[in-house]
């Protein structure tokens, strides 16, 4: 007689971290990919809550995510991992910690930007707070099992990093997406292939180019007539579709191609859509951001001439 076969184990994950640094925008794109979620839920409750959650025996297990931080009741960073080294020892649960981490400076701004108060500096500058809670906090960071640092995070990097890492399910084909940026205005925090576009002669020079951008023909001439576009941008191309199935066969759920030029609006918003129209090509559906196509064509982040 065959054994039978274990029941799977419930999947829980710990979300904490800095205030500020996207605890809750994690658990919102949680709760979209089918995760249970409870924020700010004492931790001396957790094994209650998971004995719960366990008496109906079922093949399926919803999985669980529990956010907490130092804002919530009794918080004791060294009493919560005592408490989730116990949970670990259990052979039907799947525990994973998660540390959402800020440099204090974007912190600040943050903060400023909102108008809030934090949590541990009501009568104090909102960096003496950002401090003591940094402190406070150090035990869980050094634990916790992953730690994302989103001091150079957009909401939408956010949501795409937990998104990878934690989705139920990968996708059955390797999810591309293209992305343009400007360098002037910083480096995409989330990018697996970048090419700096900026060896192509720079429509923003051309008086009737300034104010148009990639997506424009004028402009789409302009830059196939630079003598190194052809032969680049065909082994970019191909690069990026020799990799793309190597990068399914190591379980790689999400890849981000990311175009680069000085300021964002002409080369590599050109360049990015040429590739996204390769890989519709080849069978692929990709996704395509400009992030920095609606910003200002500036002399003064171009450079000089």
């Amino acid at each position: 007689m065959t054994e039978s076969a274990a029941p799977p184990r419930q999947r829980l994950l710990l979300v904490t971290g800095l205030l500020g640094a996207g605890k809750s925008t994690a658990l919102n794109v949680l709760e979209d990919l089918g995760w249970e979620v409870i924020d700010n839920f004492p931790i001396r409750l957790l094994d209650r809550l998971i004995d719960k959650a366990d008496a109906p025996a079922s093949d399926m297990r919803t999985p669980l995510a529990i956010g907490f931080d130092s804002r919530t009741r009794e918080f004791d960073p060294n009493k919560v991992i005592q408490r989730v080294k116990l949970l670990n020892q259990r052979a039907d649960l799947e525990v994973t910690t998660l540390f959402l981490d800020c440099a204090g400076r974007e912190l600040e701004r943050r903060y400023n930007e909102t108008r809030r108060r934090h949590a541990l500096a009501q009568d104090l500058p909102v960096a003496s707070g950002i401090a003591a809670e940094r402190e406070l906090m150090e035990p869980l960071r050094r634990w916790a099992d992953m730690v994302i640092s989103t001091t150079d995070f957009t909401s939408n990097d956010l949501q795409q990093a937990i998104r990878e890492r934690f989705g139920s399910e990968a996708p059955a084909d390797t999810t591309v997406s293209v992305t343009s940026f400007g360098f002037a205005r910083g480096m995409p925090p989330i990018a697996d292939l970048v090419f700096d576009m900026r060896f192509l002669d720079n429509p923003h020079w051309d008086p009737e180019l300034r104010e148009q951008t990639g997506k424009d023909p004028a402009v789409a001439a302009h830059i196939r007539q630079d003598p190194a576009w052809d032969e680049a941008f065909a082994r970019i191309r191909d690069l990026v579709l020799l990799l793309l199935p190597r990068y399914k066969a190591q379980g790689k759920a999400y890849v981000n191609v990311a175009f680069g030029c000085t300021g964002g609006r002409h080369r590599s918003v050109f360049t990015a859509e040429q590739l996204a129209e390769a890989l519709r090509a080849a069978g692929y559906a990709p996704s395509v951001l400009h992030r920095n196509l609606s910003a200002r064509a500036a002399d003064m982040v171009e450079g000089k001439h």
